[in-house]
């Protein structure tokens, strides 16, 4: 009986230990939310290339919540502020092509010993380089394993420093194309893990891709150059192969990413409905034509060919093959730039050092002729259009992430300044901060 009772009382305290904790609160309401103020010299808005002085941006949790005069901006109580009145800030920067889990190392020994658990280790690597060099969101393009849904994945969770990232799991291709495996003798049956012949094939490979976390899809259109014996101007899916990767991707809400090199396979996957053509060395005037019909992205990847001309050492696999896509890359590139194609900021890091992705911007305007401003924006604004994150990210707005930027100087002036970064803020977080050096 003393034991029932016992329990009888023990409830009754539960009871009205849980009605003072609601009395509690009702009456305490909820915390305030801390505000975080970046004061700023000058914020550049890169949608007009408008640099407004002593602006501050206000920061609530992973967002802008607003943006306006300093002078009409008084820090209140419990206020953190960041004080980069000695810079200009911008959007952090987007990269619509990295294989972050990849390192720049082309050796077949070194290729075939590659292991999941490496492959994971060297994005965790990446991922914080990356961040640290003022680019906040990716696209990885290519991954072994679905480690790159791994990586997301624990960036999201918050327990590495990492860009936002979408991700596509590995790349679909053809028995014997660039995404294949073909470094090894018949006698091992290797396959590369997204190689898929045929609709009913493809159609299983972008399904199973999304069942394991991929945000997109990356196809082989053509061959490609880091890839032992296939030619980067032949096609490789058939048209009607890619319509049914692009409509099973498109209706389970992907988007679609083709490797494209040649000239009929950038057609072939452009009328097929692809939302960006990587690297479109042998873009020709069918294909800007159709590109500009669809609305498609080119994605150039041009750094890439500087820094193999002046560092590369390719196997010798690959040499010709580089040298072939690097002698007319760049001149359709213009030449798409020129008619109108629209142009997002891809890098193919790993196939050159990660980190230095903003060298691709001083290609853009020294080489390709764009104004610094619209190179800015390849890599704002446009590659959020192309990521689908224009309600997230691309521009310093309130409600999107508190992604930022902060250089010294002026970006609009020379791009080139955007190689070194001294501070980086990614939904709010500050993860790279050297303004006190100054």
């Amino acid at each position: 009986m003393t034991t029932v009772r016992s329990s009888y009382m023990s409830l009754f305290m539960l009871h009205i230990a849980a009605f003072a904790a609601v009395a509690l609160a009702q009456t305490s309401g909820p915390a305030p939310a801390v505000r975080t103020l970046v004061r700023t010299g000058h914020l550049l808005d890169v949608k007009t290339g408008a640099e407004p002085a002593a602006q501050t941006i206000v920061v609530t949790g992973d967002r802008i919540t607003a943006i306006a005069p300093t002078a009409t901006t008084p820090a209140q109580p419990g206020d953190a502020v960041i004080d980069l009145t000695r810079y200009t800030v911008m959007p952090g920067l987007i990269d619509v092509h990295t294989h972050i889990t990849m390192a720049n190392n082309f050796d077949p020994y070194f290729e075939l010993s590659m292991t999941p658990a490496k492959e994971a280790i060297i994005g965790v690597e990446n991922a914080k380089v990356t961040l640290e060099a003022g680019f906040t969101s990716v696209r990885n393009v290519g991954a072994n394993d679905f480690t790159d849904v791994a990586l997301r994945d624990e960036i999201n969770a918050g327990h590495i420093p990492g860009p936002h990232m979408q991700v596509s799991g590995p790349a679909l291709g053809i028995t014997g194309g660039h995404m294949d495996e073909n470094l090894l003798p018949y006698e091992y049956h290797v396959h590369g893990q997204g190689v898929a012949d045929g609709i009913p094939a493809v159609q299983h490979q972008v399904r199973e891709n999304i069942k394991y976390g991929a945000d997109l899809i990356k196809i082989g259109a053509t061959g490609g150059v880091l890839s032992k014996g296939d030619d980067p101007q032949a096609s490789q899916y058939t048209q009607e192969e890619m319509q049914a990767i692009v409509a099973d991707a498109h209706r389970l809400g992907r988007k679609v990413a083709a490797h494209a090199h040649g000239a009929q396979g950038i057609l072939w996957a452009t009328q097929a409905g692809v939302d960006s053509i990587e690297h479109g060395s042998y873009l020709d005037d069918a294909g800007i034509a159709a590109m500009k019909q669809h609305g498609t992205y080119l994605v150039p990847t041009a750094y890439l060919i500087d820094w193999m001309q002046q560092y590369g050492n390719l196997p010798a696999i690959y040499q010709q093959k580089m040298k072939d896509v690097s002698v007319v890359e760049k001149k359709n590139a213009i030449k798409a730039i020129q008619a109108g194609v629209k142009v997002a900021l891809g890098t193919d890091a790993a196939v050159y050092p990660h980190g230095l992705n903003a060298h691709e911007l001083d290609v853009y305007v020294n080489q390709f002729g764009m104004s610094p401003l619209a190179a800015i924006q390849t890599g704002t604004i446009n590659a959020a259009d192309l990521m689908g994150w224009t309600d997230r990210v691309g521009t310093l707005d309130p409600g999107k992430w508190a992604d930022l930027i902060a250089i010294d100087g002026d970006p609009v002036k020379d791009v080139r300044i955007l190689q070194h970064v001294p501070f980086v803020m990614k939904s709010g977080v500050v993860y790279k901060d050297e303004t006190h050096k100054h």
